[in-house]
C-alpha cells in the first residue's frame, strides 16, 4: 500500500487546513487508517484515527474538538480537516494504515506510512 498525503502548507493561528491522504490499494477497506505528526525534536505522535467504515473516529485530546477525520472509500482518501490552529500543531503530518479495522491509536498497529506533508501554523 502506498500513501501519499497532501494540503500541508504555512496558515496563520487561528486558521483552518484540510490533509489528505490517497491510498493505491484495491483493498483500501480492508484498512483502518490514522494521522499521526512528528515536531522537531519530538517523537512522532497519534493525531486521529478512523474504522474501515468511517466510523469510530479518535482524537488526541490536543487536538479533540478541533481537528476531524474522514474517509471516503470511493476514491480511497482519507482527510484531516484542522481548524482554530495553533503554533504548536506545527509538524510533520504522516497519514498510516493498518489490519486493524477498527483504527488504533498506536503507532505499533500501523504497517504502511506516507511520506509526510509538512504543516506550519504562525503569524
Amino acid at each position: 500500500v502506498q500513501l501519499v498525503e497532501s494540503g500541508g502548507e504555512l496558515v496563520q493561528p487561528g486558521g483552518s487546513l484540510r490533509l489528505s491522504c490517497k491510498a493505491s490499494t484495491r483493498s483500501f477497506k480492508n484498512y483502518g487508517m490514522a494521522w499521526f505528526r512528528q515536531a522537531p525534536g519530538k517523537e512522532r505522535e497519534f493525531v486521529a484515527s478512523i474504522s474501515w467504515s468511517g466510523e469510530n473516529p479518535r482524537y488526541a485530546d490536543s487536538v479533540s474538538r478541533r481537528f476531524t477525520i474522514s474517509r471516503d472509500n470511493t476514491i480511497n482518501t482519507i482527510y484531516l480537516q484542522m481548524s482554530s490552529l495553533k503554533p504548536e500543531d506545527t509538524a510533520v503530518y504522516y497519514c498510516a494504515a493498518g489490519g486493524n479495522l477498527l483504527g488504533s491509536s498506536l503507532r505499533s498497529e500501523y504497517d504502511f506510512w506516507g511520506q509526510g506533508t509538512q504543516v506550519t501554523v504562525s503569524s
